[in-house]
Formats: C-alpha cells, sequence, structure tokens
C-alpha cells in the first residue's frame, strides 16, 4: 500500500507526443495524479526516439519514451474520427487537466480546444507546450531543440568567440519546459481550488529558455551591454581543463581566496606579481593555462574534486560521465535513480526523483505502458463512455 501523494486525487489526460509535453504529464503522475496517455492509432512520435533497447528500434523499447511515459495508463483514440473525438469528450469531463503538445489551432479544428471542452467541465485545466506559444506571429511555425535554442538567446552566448555559436547537448529546453509546465498546472490547480475556474496554460519553450538566461537581457534593456561568448583560450578558471582521467572546471570565488587556489594547484609562481589580480590573470591568461594544466596533469578529478571542496573551499566541478553519474554517492544519497521493470525493455535504472517533499512525494508506481494497454480498463470506467 503506497502512501497518499500530493496529486492523488487529479486524473490527467496526456495527448502530448515527444518530450515535452509528456514529461510534464509523467512529473504529474510521479506525485500521484492518475495520467492517461493518450496515443493515435500507431503510438506517438516519441515510440520512435531512439536510442532503443538493444538497438532494436521497435515501439515499446524507446528509452525516451520510457523515460517521459512513467506513472501512466495507456490507451488508443483517433481524434480524427467521431468515435475517437466522441471518446475524448467523455474522458474530458471527469478530467482535471489535460496536456497537449499539438500546433495552435489543430484542437480547435476537431472541436477538442479547451473553450469547446470547458463548456461540459468548467473546471478543466488544458496545459499546452508548444515552441512559440500560442499567440504571436510565430505562434504557428514549427519547432525543434536547436530552433527553441537559437531563438532563445541562449546559442548567442554558448561557445567560444572563434566558432559558430553552440547548442547545449541533448534535450534541456523540452525538459525545463516540462518542468516549467508541470509547474504552471500546479498553480492552475491553486488557483482552481480558489476560484472553481479552469484554464489554459500557455507554455512557450522559445520563453522558457529565454527566460533562464537570467541576466542577459536585463543587461542589454538597461546598459546596452552584450555578452558574447568566451575567448577560446587564456585562463583556465572558468574552461574545462584536462587532467589525468579527465576534466574539471575552477573558477574563482566561493571563500577561496587567490593564494588558497595558488596552494591547491601547488605553484608558487602562481603568486607571481603577472596573476596577482584578475586583470593581470587575463591579461597572461596562456601562461596560467599551461601553468594549471601542468600542475594537474598526474591528478585525478575524484581526488582534486574533494580536495577543492573539502580543504580550500573553492567553486571546483568534475565532468562526470554517464558512467560517473550511475555510480555518484551524492545522487544515490538522494534516491535519484529507480529501477523500473518494463514489460517488454526488462529492467532498468532512470533518473527519476528531481526533487523530493517531507510529505506526499514522488513514487513509481508503474511503467510507461505499452501501446493501448489500458484501453478496456479506462474506457469501463464509470462517466468514461462517450454520450
Amino acid at each position: 500500500m503506497l502512501p497518499p501523494s500530493a496529486l492523488d486525487d487529479i486524473k490527467v489526460l496526456d495527448i502530448s507526443e515527444g518530450i515535452a509535453g509528456p514529461l510534464c504529464a509523467r512529473l504529474l503522475g510521479d506525485f500521484g495524479a492518475d495520467v492517461i496517455k493518450i496515443e493515435p492509432p500507431g503510438g506517438e512520435a516519441g515510440r520512435r526516439m531512439p536510442p532503443f533497447a538493444g538497438d532494436d528500434p521497435d515501439p515499446e523499447k524507446s528509452l525516451f519514451f520510457l523515460l517521459c511515459n512513467l506513472n501512466k495508463r495507456g490507451i488508443v483514440l483517433d481524434l480524427k474520427t467521431p468515435e475517437g473525438a466522441a471518446a475524448f469528450r467523455a474522458l474530458a469531463r471527469t478530467a482535471d487537466v489535460i496536456v497537449e503538445s499539438f500546433q495552435p489551432g489543430y484542437l480547435a479544428s476537431l472541436g477538442l480546444d479547451h473553450a469547446s471542452l470547458e463548456a461540459e467541465n468548467p473546471g478543466l485545466i488544458m496545459t499546452s507546450i508548444t515552441p512559440f506559444g500560442q499567440t504571436g506571429p510565430y505562434s504557428h511555425y514549427k519547432g525543434c531543440e536547436i530552433v527553441t535554442y537559437a531563438t532563445s538567446g541562449i546559442m548567442a552566448i554558448s561557445g567560444t568567440s572563434d566558432r559558430e555559436p553552440l547548442k547545449h547537448g541533448g534535450f534541456p529546453g523540452h525538459y525545463e519546459s516540462a518542468m516549467n509546465g508541470m509547474l504552471a498546472t500546479n498553480v492552475a490547480l491553486l488557483a482552481r481550488d480558489m476560484t472553481g475556474a479552469g484554464q489554459h496554460v500557455d507554455v512557450s519553450m522559445q520563453e522558457v529558455v529565454t527566460s533562464s538566461l537570467v541576466i542577459n537581457q536585463p543587461n542589454y534593456s538597461f546598459a546596452g551591454g552584450v555578452q558574447g561568448r568566451r575567448k577560446p583560450e587564456g585562463g583556465s578558471l572558468g574552461h574545462v581543463t584536462p587532467c589525468k582521467d579527465g576534466y574539471f572546471v575552477a573558477q574563482e570565488g566561493g571563500s577561496a581566496t587567490w593564494d588558497d587556489i595558488a596552494n591547491f594547484f601547488g605553484r608558487e609562481e602562481l603568486k607571481d606579481e603577472r596573476f596577482s589580480n584578475p586583470a593581470q590573470r587575463m591579461l597572461h591568461g596562456s601562461e596560467l593555462d599551461e601553468i594549471i594544466k601542468d600542475a594537474v596533469k598526474d591528478r585525478t578529478m575524484a581526488e582534486m574534486f574533494r580536495t577543492a571542496s573539502e580543504q580550500f573551499r573553492m567553486l571546483f566541478g568534475i565532468v562526470q560521465t554517464p558512467e560517473d553519474l550511475a555510480n555518484c554517492p551524492q545522487l544515490a544519497a538522494r534516491d535519484y535513480y529507480q529501477e523500473v521493470d518494463h514489460p517488454v525493455i526488462g529492467k532498468i535504472h532512470v533518473p527519476f526523483r528531481l526533487f523530493n517533499l517531507s510529505i506526499g512525494g514522488a513514487t513509481c508506481r508503474r511503467p510507461a505502458p505499452l501501446l493501448g494497454q489500458h484501453n478496456a480498463e479506462v474506457l469501463a470506467e464509470p462517466g468514461c463512455a462517450a454520450a
């Protein structure tokens, strides 16, 4: 018997595809919501996203789909048919939240937009996560992760000044949008508790990523300043630097003085006049680089991370690989990973616990659903029959 969860009285219909929308719905499910994944015949696009377990492009073996659709029941409905649309409207009458990611206007063309559905369920919340939001001149443009990063402005400050702008690895724009969508949905649920009214939550992925720059745009608005990208060389502090078994990054600041940093690297020449202040260190950056690289060539990431953090109170990070993360004692201590037993993929450890609550926290109750796995179960429930 699982303990009560924060959202265990909430019913969610997930008709989104890919990463951002499905992960938003999954996060609601992690905290107890009954999430019903509704896919078109043949399955949603996420089932075709590699990598696949065993390198087998089976729609039940996408690791992205597994990760983004934990804690959901799954059914198949064709919303473009009268029967499918009627069944969806019946489900929506008893739902609290719908999560969707279609191009603005598509659901309205089917008569399944928020304005249409709230007539029968005034407390309904619809959360839409799209590349540019529901309004504005770009709202009907298609997008992907690199488009989001380019149009948000973050690529303009990523990488080094001698190269083209750099996109961050993976799909952080989608993950950030999922978390913002989950947050916005919970705010709408809180507002509904006070007013009784549902609403349409509009999440723009461009805006989500732009907001993560924090100081970049205010700096331009207030002072006309443009941050730009880092210089390609000079001053290893702040740059990723190689060591014996990997890479690290160290920065000035924190509680460490410059003498502390020089003592950490074990090089008295770092205390020379040419490195005595930030301006001098920038001026003699290439020399500083060579001293630091030579000082760390026989030191390991683990030793330096421990020594820098515990003895010198430095701002210091190590570049962890997937193997490092799988064995990270910090993540293990916080139960970050969860073992999932999927009926096709088998047992696998996945990132799960994004934040902790002292009461009603996240629990992993079920693996991602097989295509149409719960059709009979869900459609037979009270109130789910099409009128």
